[in-house]
């Protein structure tokens, strides 16, 4: 149990993919202008990237290594991964249009998203059991969520003040996304 929290934990803050690794910055600042398109996304993220952790490492496990084929694991998980937001894509046009509308093109971004793959690639890398590959997908998702959240919180604030003229923008956001970034490399300093 304590390896799990500690799996999670570090997923969320100490190796926070946006923010320490730097995996899934165009989403990150596309739908990070407003909080309810940001938790939208966050949450197709959330599916996306837990269930692509646990049915990538099943395609490693039962498909790749018994051929001999581990060589194929980033196209193989390309593919597990356009499928699962094809998926998603589908749903979201049927049942909730009005956010499948406003994510817009970000959401296709998802299958080209670094962080999902980062992701897959890391529990395979890491030697994750199949219950950890998806507990870490999982975290990492959230931590994607978390980050994009305080971003969103922070650029809302941002239009309401008095920026100068040459930092109006994405100057600010880039300067507002570096200070966010090096609160949380503080959380590196942790020793799971």
């Amino acid at each position: 149990m304590t390896e799990i929290l500690m799996i999670m934990l570090a997923a969320i803050l100490t190796e926070n993919f946006i923010f320490i690794k730097f995996m899934g910055i165009c989403p990150f600042l596309g739908v990070s202008d407003k909080a309810d398109k940001a938790l939208g996304m966050s949450f197709a993220v959330i599916f996306v990237m837990t269930l692509s952790s646990g049915t990538t490492w099943a395609v490693y496990h039962y498909l790749l290594v018994p051929f001999g084929l581990e060589y194929l694991q980033t196209v193989a998980f390309i593919l597990v991964i356009a499928s699962l937001v094809q998926f998603i894509e589908m749903f979201l046009k049927k049942y909730v249009p009005a956010l499948y509308s406003s994510l817009g093109i970000f959401l296709p971004l998802i299958t080209t998203n670094c962080a999902v793959l980062g992701a897959a690639l890391l529990s395979i890398s890491n030697g994750y059991t199949f219950l950890q590959s998806v507990i870490f997908g999982f975290s990492a998702a959230v931590g994607f969520m978390v980050a994009v959240l305080i971003f969103a919180g922070v650029r809302e604030k941002l239009r309401f003040s008095n920026v100068p003229k040459a930092f109006q923008g994405m100057p600010i956001a880039l300067v507002a996304a570096g200070l966010i970034a090096m609160v949380f490399s503080g959380f590196s300093g942790i020793s799971l």
